[in-house]
């Protein structure tokens, strides 16, 4: 599909560090997108101060900083993590493979690729994209990050998923974005999910954003503190996987029939 209008143009930054490659690939994909080669992962980041893209194609064995060191950065970057990545490789053995998905690529294409098997590949990113739009948004905040992962393949299929790490950048990101919902571990180090909730709820539209806490003590007090504190509920960890899906569904169906009863008001 050939875009014509620039100002549609979707934006791809390109990184290989064979000279050869990185310009056939962009001469191959000109016609469609808006295409910034990079050399280095050193030169994406430059890039990435001046352009922000739509996708990246990135090359997995770079010499210095690899693929995947490079995606591993992208995604600990709030201003980067929302980027979907493809990886670009000459292998396409199981370690590359399994790597590759553990990693947070969106997708890999084994090179050498022909021009419609890549651009079907980087259009079916941008057809996931706008899918995602239309997705009820929920921000997990945990520090253990087995946590968060299980969060995220356990709720993906249905839900937008944020993950952060370090609860002190909750702010940065919903400046960002617009959770439906809040997953937050009740302790953490620096700020706790006791202490996020007052952050989050100075803001306007979130003063009624439902806020579920992930806790490993189900004592009363716990629970009445987290409740007292705006949580309309919490989810015990080890996490059940039933739970956690029955628990979200509900307090989202719940949340977003009361935001669309107040808008026909």
């Amino acid at each position: 599909m050939e875009q014509t209008n620039e100002s549609t143009r979707r934006k791809i930054v390109l990184v290989d560090d064979v000279s050869f490659h990185l310009m056939s690939t962009k001469e191959r994909l000109k016609k469609h997108y808006d295409v910034f080669p990079a050399q280095s992962g050193e030169e994406l980041f430059e890039l990435l101060e001046k352009v922000k893209p739509d996708l990246i194609l990135l090359d997995v064995y770079l010499p210095g900083c690899d693929g995947f060191e490079i995606i591993k950065k992208l995604k600990e970057d709030i201003k980067f993590l929302d980027i979907p990545v493809i990886f670009l490789t000459s292998k396409n053995d199981k370690e590359t493979v399994v790597g590759a998905m553990k990693s947070g690529a969106a997708d890999l294409i084994k090179k050498p690729f022909i021009d419609a098997e890549l651009i079907e590949c980087i259009e079916y990113q941008f057809d996931v994209e706008i899918q995602e739009k239309n997705k009820p948004i929920i921000l997990a905040i945990d520090d253990n990050a087995s946590i968060l992962t299980s969060v995220k393949q356990l709720l993906g299929n249905k839900y937008t998923i944020y993950t952060l790490p370090d609860s002190t950048r909750c702010e940065e990101l919903i400046k960002m974005i617009a959770p439906d919902l809040f997953l937050l571990d009740c302790k953490m180090p620096k700020l706790s999910g006791f202490d996020l909730i007052p952050i989050i709820r100075k803001y306007q539209e979130h003063e009624e954003t439902p806020i579920m806490f992930l806790t490993s003590e189900n004592s009363l007090d716990t629970v009445s503190a987290a409740i007292n504190f705006g949580a309309c509920g919490y989810i015990t960890k080890p996490i059940d996987n039933a739970i956690l899906r029955d628990k979200v569904s509900s307090t989202l169906k719940d949340y977003i029939l009361r935001r669309r009863l107040r808008k026909v008001k």
